[in-house]
């Protein structure tokens, strides 16, 4: 979808009486982007997708021939998962899982659990000889670090996530011991959203000493390395990407030090997948000045897009101007102004982004806040003041699509 194409699609439902507010993606944007990455991906490396970043069914389905296989969190994402392809790979992780979704992994045939702590262990090796099966399982560490600085740490510290590498002994006892299972490997994911290509690389080192030390002290072998996702989307400077090229090149040279019994090299990314592929488009139903700061107030916020508050960013966002003002009211505008733009909620932390220089911005224009394609609508609470949902729409080849 060009430009013109999203500008089409928005400004054939602008004006309207109902104020404008959807998300829309691009799928062959997403499908081009993910084959060029996984076409770079060096022997043994594996991309699976991780659905918490867009679950949308069109989103699977144009993803699911292109990717090894999908990471789902829930009972709820293996659901989605098998409604658009009923033989894709599944990995399953997730920290807290109850005994019910480790009974739907097994039924609908994951082909790994990320094993979070030794309880855990027990519940997946007490379903799997329940169900007569063996479940392969990564055992995921909470390494001690330190890292490589990125937004958000999922490891290194204290969090909910994993196994502390502390008790890994503990861990790798059950794994090996317990009926119903087989270890199969080690699952490391310590970071989100990093932006250095060789920031990660040097975690990915980390990593190898990290497990070749633990088959050395424990006697085990790892067919599979999890390195987890974490590559980031940068949205205050969108052509200061992470350059995938760069990654992937010393990830080639990384690789040939692995040793050949680690078979399979796993990634699951979302963010750095799908963020690109969409656009989140608000009509501006007022502006205003309080205090001497300037606000755009649209229809929308983030009961839709949750990400730029939960991430405390301003999100990137042109303006599309929309000409035809059907009221007899005066329209009211800026212009050469640094706005703040605000949504529909009763709350001051309905922001969208700060600090933001526009031209010029009037009522009944529409703003297209850019790389909305994850963590937007899937993070956000949607009911709340009960507001009216946007809608979404899926392009491909030129049209839409259900």
């Amino acid at each position: 979808m060009t430009d013109d194409g999203l500008t089409k699609i928005i400004t054939d439902r602008a004006g309207r009486d109902e104020p404008l507010c959807l998300y829309a993606y691009d799928l062959d944007a997403l499908t081009g982007h993910v084959e060029r990455m996984t076409a770079q991906l060096p022997s043994r490396c594996r991309m699976f997708y991780a659905m918490k970043a867009n679950s949308a069914a069109p989103i699977l389905r144009a993803l699911a021939p292109l990717v090894a296989g999908f990471e789902a969190a829930s009972g709820g994402e293996l659901a989605k998962a098998r409604a658009v392809d009923a033989d894709t790979p599944l990995l399953f992780g997730g920290p807290a899982k109850t005994d019910q979704e480790i009974a739907e992994a097994l039924r609908h045939r994951v082909t790994r659990f990320h094993a979070e702590s030794v309880l855990e262990l027990h519940r997946i090796s007490q379903a799997a000889a329940e169900a007569g099966t063996t479940a392969d399982v990564l055992l995921r560490v909470n390494l001690s670090g330190p890292f490589p600085s990125a937004t958000l740490a999922m490891a290194g510290r204290p969090t909910q996530f994993g196994i502390d590498e502390g008790i890994l002994a503990d861990a790798v006892g059950a794994a090996t011991t317990l009926p119903g299972l087989r270890f199969t490997g080690f699952h490391l994911h310590s970071l989100s959203n990093n932006l250095s290509p060789e920031a990660h690389l040097d975690m990915l080192r980390l990593y190898r000493e990290k497990v070749l030390g633990w088959e050395h002290a424990f006697g085990i072998r790892s067919e599979v390395l999890n390195v987890g996702g974490g590559i980031g989307v940068n949205y205050a400077d969108l052509e200061g990407q992470f350059v995938w090229a760069r990654f992937t090149r010393g990830l080639a040279r990384l690789v040939e030090d692995f040793p050949a019994h680690w078979r399979e090299i796993d990634f699951e990314c979302g963010r750095f997948l799908v963020a690109a592929c969409g656009s989140y488009a608000v009509e501006v139903l007022d502006v205003k000045r309080n205090h001497g700061v300037p606000y755009v107030l649209v229809r929308g916020g983030n009961h839709h897009f949750r990400l730029p508050s939960s991430w405390q960013h301003s999100h990137p966002f042109t303006v599309l101007p929309v000409d035809e003002w059907r009221s007899t009211a005066p329209r009211p505008e800026l212009r050469d102004e640094s706005v703040t733009v605000v949504g529909e909620l009763c709350t001051p932390k309905d922001v969208l982004a700060r600090d933001a220089q526009v031209s010029r911005v009037r009522v009944g224009d529409v703003l297209v806040f850019s790389h909305a394609g994850a963590y937007g609508w899937e993070i956000s609470h949607h009911d709340f003041l009960s507001h009216p949902h946007p809608h979404h729409v899926f392009v491909t080849d030129g049209g839409e699509c259900r």
